[in-house]
């Protein structure tokens, strides 16, 4: 049987200014990476993973506004023209770091709210970033499930490094919950539990290329190939194998997006 492994959430910025997009795609190809979710999360970036969206098969998209452009007004006849064109997936990446930024917290709300909105105006869910910041992250994703109209899930909480509790609180709003390379790292044991917690049909695979290598490439710059090493952590964490888990996080991007 082929192994066929998704990375469901990838950045091209850096690889696009570097014209390495398509050998990432090939290196992607030969590990078994078969789909790949490109992540928005600014103009530029909206429009690259649009992009390499439509010119490569395998490849979703998702547009959004992150919580890093809180300083600019987004562009709203463009997202909308992006959201409805069919080719974009979900809405994001989007959401609150207030270990970074704290000063801008109640910035950062206003446009998660609005990224949220977007998201019951198209149907479509969200990908959510949250860090330091469980509390405003989980009232807002409740206000935003509360008011939805559709009973698809809502969306996915991206490289997830929080608690159990939180895990658990996002699981019965209906959430995904996707592990980075963080899962792989040597001090990550909490982490690993909650790995372990999430159930099968709510878990999703990421490398959040080019950031956060997974073991043993710590260090170096992240792509989708290395999908392979977060996804056999997961299978070891989890008492299976690199098969099932490919199997199980593959078909939870396709129902999810």
């Amino acid at each position: 049987m082929v192994v066929v492994l998704t990375d469901s959430h990838v950045h091209f910025d850096e690889f696009a200014r570097d014209g390495r997009v398509s050998e990432v795609l090939t290196n992607a190809r030969s590990a078994g990476v078969e789909r790949i979710v490109a992540i928005g999360g600014n103009a530029d970036a909206n429009r690259l993973a649009l992009s390499i969206a439509s010119d490569n098969k395998g490849v979703l998209c998702s547009c959004g506004y992150d919580r890093d452009t809180v300083e600019s007004e987004p562009d709203i006849h463009e997202w909308h023209q992006q959201l409805e064109c069919g080719v974009v997936v979900a809405v994001g990446e989007c959401g609150l770091d207030y270990y970074y930024s704290p000063e801008s917290a109640n910035a950062q709300k206003k446009l998660l709210e609005l990224n949220l909105e977007m998201a019951r105006e198209f149907k479509l869910p969200v990908i959510i970033h949250s860090r330091d910041a469980d509390d405003d992250t989980l009232g807002l994703l409740r206000e935003h499930v509360n008011a939805s109209d559709t009973e698809s899930a809502p969306g996915v909480l991206h490289c997830f490094t929080r608690t159990k509790k939180m895990a658990r609180l996002l699981l019965d709003m209906g959430f995904y919950i996707s592990f980075s390379g963080i899962v792989t790292f040597k001090n990550a044991d909490p982490l690993r539990e909650v790995a372990a917690y999430v159930p099968n049909d709510r878990l999703l695979l990421e490398t959040d290329s080019p950031y956060l290598a997974p073991e043993p490439l710590r260090g170096g710059r992240n792509e989708p190939a290395f999908i392979v090493h977060v996804a056999a952590r997961l299978a070891e964490v989890r008492e299976t194998s690199v098969d099932v888990i490919a199997a199980i996080t593959t078909r939870n991007t396709e129902k999810l997006f």
